[in-house]
């Protein structure tokens, strides 16, 4: 329930994110999401910050910067010069990424299994993305590559979250990381930026302030807390399997704007969901589920 309440938040970050951008810069987008989400989470993280020990609160800083600081500034960079199919695509990294830094860095224990749904999961969302944009899709790498870099700080972070913060509440995380955050923000956004000159003088920056206010509540202070606690309640390459489902909701956006629904799609869609559910498969024998498969009296 938690995955899909986040794809249908998550799902709708990138259009979002380009309405902000026809009012403000990235820089200045990545900042106000930041800032509203401190402002929104600060009533919580007092009841929290003075319980902490220093060392979890250096944790919690880095977790802030890598899990967020870092990938809002390059995800809004990145729009400005590819479009958001693209950053579809390049975002289902992650889970691929949480995989090859858990192993290689965190030492996880994984199957032969979850790694296929991994793949799986990959090429399920560039399957489903590819035919729905009948194919055509340019990739610009000088833009693109901070989109990989962004996956990339999101595996450190759901790694971190999973080994070194896995006795700390969801709320607890998000609300002090962004804590740590905001003051610095907050500092960035008045000294260097022309914040208050587009919103002054660019006609529709209060629109477009709106909907990166909606980003940030809805998509950075709720999901993140959720997020979080998903990683803890299952694994961190689990829980970075959202971006394989995001497409799915990107194409019933589509529908609800007049988009046609391609018999195609339930193709990929349902190959997204082999992935994601082989990546969450605790035990699985082959022997069983062929004699399931050709023996119906046989349980699994």
């Amino acid at each position: 329930m938690i995955l899909f309440v986040l794809v249908l938040i998550w799902g709708s970050s990138f259009i979002l994110i380009k309405k902000g951008l026809e009012s403000y810069s990235s820089n200045e987008l990545g900042a106000l999401r930041i800032i509203i989400t401190f402002v929104c989470l600060t009533p919580l993280a007092f009841k929290r910050l003075f319980t902490l020990p220093a060392r979890k609160l250096g944790l919690l800083a880095l977790s802030g910067i890598t899990g967020s600081g870092i990938p809002v500034f390059l995800f809004a960079y990145a729009e400005t010069g590819i479009e958001s199919s693209v950053t579809g695509i390049l975002n289902s990294l992650t889970p691929l990424f949480t995989l090859i830094i858990g192993l290689a860095v965190f030492g996880i224990r994984t199957r032969w299994f979850n790694i296929t749904g991994v793949f799986l999961g990959l090429a399920g969302a560039v399957g489903l993305l590819t035919v729905s944009g009948n194919g055509d899709f340019s990739i610009n790498l000088s833009f693109g590559i901070y989109v990989i870099i962004a996956t990339a700080s999101y595996a450190i972070n759901a790694n971190m979250i999973k080994r070194w913060l896995h006795d700390v509440d969801s709320i607890t995380i998000t609300s002090v990381s962004f804590f740590i955050m905001g003051i610095p923000a907050v500092i960035y956004l008045l000294l260097f930026t022309n914040f208050f000159q587009h919103t002054i003088h660019q006609s529709g920056a209060l629109t477009g302030l709106g909907y990166i206010a909606v980003l940030a509540i809805a998509g950075t202070a709720i999901a993140l807390v959720w997020y979080n606690k998903l990683i803890k309640l299952t694994n961190a390459v689990f829980a970075s399997s959202v971006t394989y489902l995001m497409p799915i909701i990107a194409i019933f956006w589509g529908m609800l704007d007049g988009e046609p629904f391609r018999l195609v799609y339930i193709v990929w869609i349902n190959l997204i969901m082999a992935g994601v559910i082989l990546v969450n498969t605790r035990n699985l024998n082959l022997k069983d589920i062929w004699q399931a498969v050709f023996h119906k009296n046989i349980n699994i």
